[in-house]
């Protein structure tokens, strides 16, 4: 049976129902606890499970990131919430050197079961330093999985795989979805990384949008049903694993494709995605592959220039209508 709830209560309960699962689970992190951080997600928590596994820290992500790891390694499970995602280039060591090659270097006999919850998103008027999306900087480091959850229902359940799953897992939550619903299950779901998701079918063009930007793509897809072109929309849900099967079987079907990302576009999610699909669909498209992503440009806090950094429904279906007519696509 599904009820409608926010983002941010699907990823709360599947926090509590993992914690009450296994007494080995425990979360860490700035503002955790009485304050339930700045986005309220985590509100309650402490209440239930005490300070000894809701564990506020001090202002070191460093600090905290390095215990988890140790945590990890040793017989916990720590989910370590990074309260933005631009604070990751403060724990790269902790998470790309150490996490992400233990088990490698140890020969197979360490684990780091550990979960790094963070988030992305523009648009939020924060600021150069409070609105990068960076998942493209851990997707690129071997021994990292990495998840985008584009509503409640997928941050929930894959949330608890990540959290179930004996390697180190960077999930990304848009932080302007927190207040958006959807209907998730009360019954316990899980969700397996490397399966995409088709969110919407059609034949003419593929959409395959990550994040936020799934929701920009389907409606895209409203705009383009009224000029009579047919979008399909795929939802990758994580990016490492990437579910290439999918994803290619769609765009054979339409060839033609736009990859859609919030991330910035150069040397991004949007070029790795795209290059794929030229490699093994190269012979069924009928256009070249275009992809969407953010402005190189840091983050404006201007709310006229913020809002032109991003792709948008309306320059997604334009450069759809493009590809379907064979015409060139405007420039990023």
């Amino acid at each position: 049976m599904s009820r409608e709830i926010t983002l941010s209560k699907a990823v709360n309960e599947a926090i509590a129902e993992e914690m009450r699962r296994d007494p080995t689970i425990f979360l860490i992190g700035e503002d955790v606890a009485e304050a339930g951080t700045p986005f309220k997600v985590l509100s309650g928590l402490v209440e239930e499970f005490g300070p000894e596994r809701i564990i506020d820290t001090p202002i070191s992500e460093p600090g905290f990131m390095g215990l988890a790891v140790g945590a990890a390694m040793t017989g916990s499970r720590p989910i370590v919430d990074l309260m933005f995602g631009d604070f990751l280039f403060l724990v790269m060591d902790q998470l790309c050197n150490q996490a992400a090659k233990t088990h490698y270097m140890s020969g197979g006999k360490l684990n780091v079961p550990l979960v790094l919850r963070t988030n992305l998103g523009a648009t939020r008027r924060s600021a150069a330093q409070h609105s990068q999306s960076l998942h493209a900087l851990v997707a690129h480091i071997p021994g990292l999985k990495v998840a985008l959850p584009s509503s409640a229902y997928e941050a929930k359940g894959l949330l608890k795989t990540a959290i179930r799953d004996d390697n180190p897992v960077v999930i990304f939550e848009d932080k302007l979805m927190y207040n958006d619903k959807a209907p998730v299950p009360e019954e316990e779901y899980l969700i397996p990384f490397g399966k995409a998701a088709v969110r919407r079918e059609g034949r003419d063009i593929t959409l395959v949008a990550t994040s936020s930007m799934v929701q920009v793509a389907l409606a895209t897809a409203d705009l383009l049903d009224r000029d009579g072109i047919s979008a399909e929309v795929i939802d990758p849900r994580t990016i490492v694993p990437l579910d290439e099967e999918t994803i290619i079987a769609s765009v054979r079907k339409t060839s033609r494709a736009i990859v859609i990302d919030e991330g910035h576009q150069n040397f991004g999610i949007t070029g790795e995605i795209a290059s794929r699909i030229s490699e093994k669909a190269f012979y069924h498209l009928d256009a070249p592959v275009m992809r969407m992503g953010a402005m190189h440009v840091p983050v404006p806090f201007s709310p006229a220039l913020e809002d032109l950094t991003v792709p948008t429904p309306e320059a997604v279906a334009e450069n759809a209508r493009l590809s379907v007519r064979g015409e060139l696509f405007h420039a990023a």
